[in-house]
């Protein structure tokens, strides 16, 4: 049974934004061709909330003003246990698929680039991972954020199992 993530309204928080990909974009017409950019970007306050965007305009900074924008609208609140993940997950996206273990402390973030990005941002420290499938940033991004929120709290796992939280730990 999966647990509906509800996105959170970013008023107080922190967010520190991370470009992750800036592409241009060619429309052939009658003249020639007509350049535009897309970017994605990542938002996050380092303590659990991580928000993904895109955006696409004429320009770059205009692109890169409106995936901030977009990755502000779209915040989630995710759980972390001790500047890692509680347990492993495995997040998917078309077909990108990326496996997020947890790690010991003092590893660091053992990921490529557009899952390094989304992991700084969300205050996790020590992970390792592996992608399978597309190496699309797009995909690859959004599949690591659909892994983070499927990591449950121990209350909300309690929850689910109808067990108390002190009896996960005996």
């Amino acid at each position: 049974m999966k647990i509906q993530r509800k996105r959170i309204i970013p008023e107080g928080l922190d967010l520190a934004e991370k470009v992750v990909v800036i592409n241009r974009v060619a429309k052939v017409v009658k003249g020639g061709r007509r350049f535009s950019f897309s970017a994605l970007t990542v938002v996050g306050d380092t303590k659990g909330h991580i928000g993904v965007g895109f955006g696409k305009a004429n320009e770059v900074p205009d692109a890169v003003d409106k995936s901030k924008e977009d990755a502000k609208k779209n915040v989630y609140k995710i759980n972390i246990r001790k500047n890692t993940i509680p347990y492993e997950v495995i997040g998917r996206f078309k077909s990108a698929k990326v496996i997020m273990k947890p790690a010991a402390p003092g590893t660091g973030v053992i990921a490529g680039p557009s899952v390094r990005a989304v992991l700084e941002r969300a205050g996790i420290l020590d992970v390792l991972t592996k992608v399978h499938g597309s190496r699309n940033p797009i995909n690859i991004v959004r599949a690591t954020l659909d892994g983070l929120k499927q990591l449950k709290s121990y209350e909300e796992a309690s929850k689910l199992r109808d067990v108390s939280v002190s009896k996960l730990w005996q």
